[in-house]
C-alpha cells in the first residue's frame, strides 16, 4: 500500500497544482515549474492539445511559458489567435497534427520571447515574408507540410538585409545589416524533412547548427548549396528518393560539420572523393542504404576526423588506434588511426 501511495503522490500532487492555477482552462492541463531560491519565480506548461475542431482561443495563464495546441484540428492562425494575456510570455509553442494551411502575416508578431516553434505536420505551402521578424526563435520544426520552395524572408522585412558575415568566436554573434539597431535570425535548428522541396533551400545568413531536409524530392545536390553555412553541425539527407547525383565540391563550406546523414538515397549511384572536400571536422557519415559501394578508396583522406562510417545494416567502418613502431631518438612509440571495416571487399 505504502508503495502505491508513493507511486500515486506525484500525479495527486500535480492534479492538486493544475487545479490552484489561475486561469487554467477546465480542458487544459497546466503545470507550475518553480525556480530561484525558496521557489521565489516560477513558470507554467499549459498543454490544450487533443480539445477537438471547437477549439478556440482561451485564457491562459499570465506566466505560461509552453503551450501545446497539438492536435485540434486548427484550420488556421489568425492575428487575434495568439495575443491575448498569456501568449506574450510565450517561450515555447506546439502547434503540431493540426491542418493549418493558413498562418496570417502578423500571428505571431506578439511573441517576442518565442524560441521553439512546432509547426510540422499541418498543411502549410508556404509562410508570409517577415511572418517570424522579429521573433528570437532558435528551433522551428516545419516538417511534413507541403512547401515547394522556402526562403529566409521568413525572417526578415523589407529594408532589413541578412546578416553579411557572421562571426561565433568568443561566444558572440556579429551581424552586419542595414538596419543595426534590427537583429538577425538566430535560428540554430530548422527541420524542413517531408516537404516538397525539390532543390536544397539557400539558408546562409543565418548560424544554423542542425539541419533536416530529409525525406524531399530533392535530385541534386549542387555546388554551392551550403555556402557560408559554417556553422552546421549536423546535416541530415536522408530518404531524398529521387537523389541521383552529389556534384563535387557540395560539401566544402562546412567546415564544422560533424555529422553527414545521407542513407536511405536508393538511386545514389556514385559519390566520388570530391563530394567531401571540405569535411575536415566531419567524424560520422551514414551511407546505409544508398546505393554507393564499392566506395574509391581515396574518399576518406578528404575527412581526417572520421570516426565512425554506415555503409548498411551489417556494414560498419569505425578509425582505430594503431600503435606504430618505437622511435629511438623520440624515444616513444608513433600512434596511427587506421580506418577498418567489418565487411570484406569494401574498398578503403
Amino acid at each position: 500500500m505504502a508503495a502505491l501511495l508513493c507511486l500515486l503522490l506525484p500525479s495527486l500532487l500535480a492534479l492538486v497544482t493544475a487545479a490552484e492555477v489561475k486561469n487554467c482552462h477546465p480542458q487544459c492541463r497546466c503545470e507550475v515549474e518553480s525556480y530561484g531560491l525558496f521557489d521565489s519565480f516560477s513558470l507554467t506548461k499549459v498543454d490544450c492539445s487533443g480539445l477537438g475542431p471547437g477549439y478556440t482561443p482561451m485564457p491562459i495563464p499570465l506566466d505560461t511559458s509552453h503551450l501545446d495546441l497539438s492536435l485540434n484540428s486548427i484550420t488556421s492562425i489568425t492575428d487575434l489567435m495568439l495575443s491575448g494575456p498569456g501568449y506574450t510570455t510565450l517561450v515555447s509553442l506546439d502547434l503540431s497534427q493540426n491542418r493549418i494551411s493558413r498562418v496570417s502575416p502578423k500571428a505571431f508578431t506578439k511573441l517576442r520571447y518565442l524560441e521553439t516553434l512546432d509547426l510540422s505536420q499541418n498543411e502549410l505551402e508556404s509562410l508570409s515574408d517577415a511572418c517570424f521578424f522579429g521573433l528570437p526563435l532558435a528551433d522551428v520544426d516545419l516538417s511534413d507540410n507541403k512547401f515547394k520552395d522556402f526562403n529566409l524572408d521568413l525572417f526578415t522585412t523589407r529594408g532589413q538585409e541578412l546578416p553579411i558575415s557572421v562571426d561565433m568566436s568568443n561566444n558572440l554573434l556579429t551581424t552586419v545589416s542595414t538596419n543595426p539597431q534590427t537583429p538577425g535570425p538566430y535560428i540554430k535548428s530548422l527541420v524542413l524533412a517531408e516537404n516538397q522541396l525539390t532543390t536544397v533551400p539557400k539558408l546562409a545568413g543565418i548560424p544554423l547548427q542542425y539541419l533536416s531536409l530529409d525525406g524531399n524530392p530533392i535530385t541534386t545536390i549542387r555546388e554551392g548549396d551550403f555556402k557560408d553555412m559554417k556553422d552546421l553541425i549536423y546535416l541530415s539527407l536522408s530518404g531524398l528518393s529521387e537523389l541521383t547525383t552529389i556534384e563535387p565540391n557540395s560539401f566544402r563550406g562546412l567546415k564544422n560539420l560533424q555529422v553527414l546523414d545521407l542513407s536511405n538515397n536508393g538511386k545514389l549511384n556514385t559519390l566520388s572523393p570530391e563530394v567531401c572536400s571540405g569535411l575536415s571536422a566531419l567524424q560520422e557519415l551514414n551511407l546505409s542504404k544508398s546505393v554507393v559501394v564499392p566506395l574509391p578508396g581515396t574518399i576518406f583522406n578528404q575527412m581526417p576526423s572520421l570516426k565512425s562510417v554506415t555503409l548498411g545494416p551489417n556494414m560498419h567502418c569505425w578509425k582505430t588506434h594503431k600503435q606504430g613502431q618505437f622511435h629511438r631518438q623520440i624515444g616513444q612509440a608513433k600512434a596511427n588511426d587506421v580506418l577498418t571495416c567489418d565487411v570484406a571487399g569494401i574498398i578503403l
